[in-house]
C-alpha cells in the first residue's frame, strides 16, 4: 500500500533534482548585445570581447579633454567589484597620510598593530605597499588555506576574516622573502588596517574621508554586508560559469573589497591624469619588480614600446577590472567586467592604440 506514495515522492524528488540542476548548471556567458555609449568606442571594443567568457562590460576611455564610455549590458552607474584595484586606492591613502605627517614610509607595522614581536612587526608601510614585506600572498595556516579553497570551489567569498584574525595571520607568517617584490593580499590588507588604526577609525570611513570624498566618488563603496550592497550592484560569474557570491572581503577590504562604477572610475582616472588627487605620489615608481617593471605605493609601472603605463588590475570570484594610465600622454582606459576572465589585454590594446 505504501509503494505508490513512495514512488510519487521519489519521482518528485528526482524532478526537483533535475530542476535545481538546470538552475545552477554552469553556463558560458556571451557579450551582452544591449549596447550604449560612444559608437566609435563600442565598435573598437566589441571585437575585443567577442571571444572568451564575457557578459556585461564597461569601457572608459580618457584622451585629453574627452571622456568616452562604451557599455555592454551596463551603464555609467552599474556597480562592479574592482578587486585588487582596491590596492591602488590603498596606496593613495598611504601616500596622503605620509604627506600629512601621520605616518612615514619607514613606519613599522608593529608600531600601529600589536604583533607581539612577530617577524612582520618590523616590516615598514612602504614595504607593504610595494609588495616587498616578505608576507605571503594569503595566509598559509591550514585552516585558512582550506577555507579559501572551499570558498573558491563553491563561489563564496574567501575573505571571511575580521581584523583580529588578520592580525593573527600576519603574526604567524614568515617574512623570509622580505626585500623582494612578491605580491601579497595579506600585506595590502594589513597595511590598510594599520592606517585605520593610526587614524582611530575603521578602514571604510578612512578611505571615504581621505580619498573617495575628495574625488566625488560617491558611488564607490566598501559594503560590510550583503544588505549594504548598492541598488546598482550586479552579480558576477566565476570561472566555472556559475553565479559568484559578492566579495565583501571584510578585514581584507583594503586588498580587494571595493565596488565602483564606470562613472566614478572615470573621475578617478581623470584626476590621476590631470588633477591633484590625494596621495598622487603613490604612483611614482620606487623599486624594480624583478621582471622588468617597477613598483610604487600600490601601483605598477611597465614600459610598453616606450610608453610608461601606470596600472593596476583586479579580479574577484566573479569580476575583472583593469585601470591603465599613460600619464605622459594624458590618456587612460578602464575596463570593468562581470566575469572572472581577465581584461588586461583589452585595456592595454585600447590604451596603446592597438585596437
Amino acid at each position: 500500500m505504501r509503494s505508490r506514495p513512495l514512488a510519487v515522492t521519489a519521482a518528485c524528488a528526482a524532478a526537483l533534482v533535475v530542476v535545481l540542476g538546470l538552475l545552477v548548471r554552469p553556463h558560458t556567458p556571451a557579450l551582452s548585445t544591449d549596447e550604449s555609449g560612444d559608437a566609435a568606442l563600442l565598435d573598437r571594443a566589441r571585437p575585443l570581447f567577442a571571444d572568451g567568457v564575457h557578459d556585461r562590460v564597461s569601457v572608459v576611455e580618457i584622451a585629453g579633454e574627452s571622456t568616452r564610455f562604451a557599455h555592454f549590458g551596463a551603464d555609467d552607474a552599474t556597480s562592479y567589484e574592482i578587486g585588487s584595484v582596491s590596492k591602488a586606492l590603498n596606496g593613495l591613502l598611504l601616500a596622503d597620510m605620509i604627506e600629512r605627517g601621520e605616518v612615514s614610509e619607514d613606519t613599522e607595522l608593529g608600531a600601529l598593530l600589536d604583533l607581539d614581536g612577530a617577524p612582520a612587526a618590523s616590516v615598514t608601510l612602504a614595504e607593504l605597499a610595494g609588495h616587498r614585506s616578505g608576507l605571503p600572498r594569503l595566509s598559509p595556516r591550514p585552516r585558512d588555506a582550506f577555507g579559501a579553497w572551499a570558498a573558491a570551489m563553491t563561489g563564496r567569498d574567501p575573505y571571511r576574516f575580521d581584523v583580529a584574525a588578520l592580525v593573527e595571520q600576519v603574526a604567524a607568517a614568515d617574512t623570509s622573502g622580505r626585500g623582494e617584490v612578491s605580491y601579497s593580499n595579506m600585506g595590502a590588507a594589513v597595511l590598510g588596517q594599520a592606517l585605520a588604526a593610526r587614524a582611530g577609525t575603521d578602514y571604510a570611513d578612512l578611505l571615504r574621508a581621505r580619498v573617495l570624498d575628495p574625488l566625488d566618488m560617491d558611488a564607490t563603496v566598501l559594503p560590510a554586508s550583503p544588505a549594504e550592497l548598492p541598488t546598482e550592484a550586479i552579480r558576477g560569474t566565476n570561472g566555472k560559469g556559475r553565479s559568484a557570491d559578492p566579495w565583501l572581503a571584510r578585514a581584507y577590504a583594503p586588498a580587494g573589497g571595493v565596488r565602483s562604477t564606470p562613472g566614478d572610475m572615470a573621475l578617478l582616472a581623470r584626476s590621476l591624469l590631470f588633477g591633484d588627487p590625494p596621495g598622487a605620489e603613490a604612483m611614482r615608481p620606487r623599486w624594480d619588480d624583478g621582471e622588468g617593471g617597477r613598483v610604487g605605493l600600490g601601483w605598477f609601472v611597465d614600459d610598453h614600446g616606450g610608453t610608461d603605463v601606470t596600472w593596476h588590475n583586479g579580479g574577484t570570484g566573479g569580476f575583472s577590472t583593469m585601470v591603465a594610465l599613460d600619464r605622459e600622454g594624458g590618456r587612460a582606459v578602464v575596463v570593468l567586467a562581470d566575469t572572472a576572465t581577465g581584461v588586461e589585454p583589452q585595456a592595454l590594446g585600447l590604451l596603446l592604440g592597438e585596437a
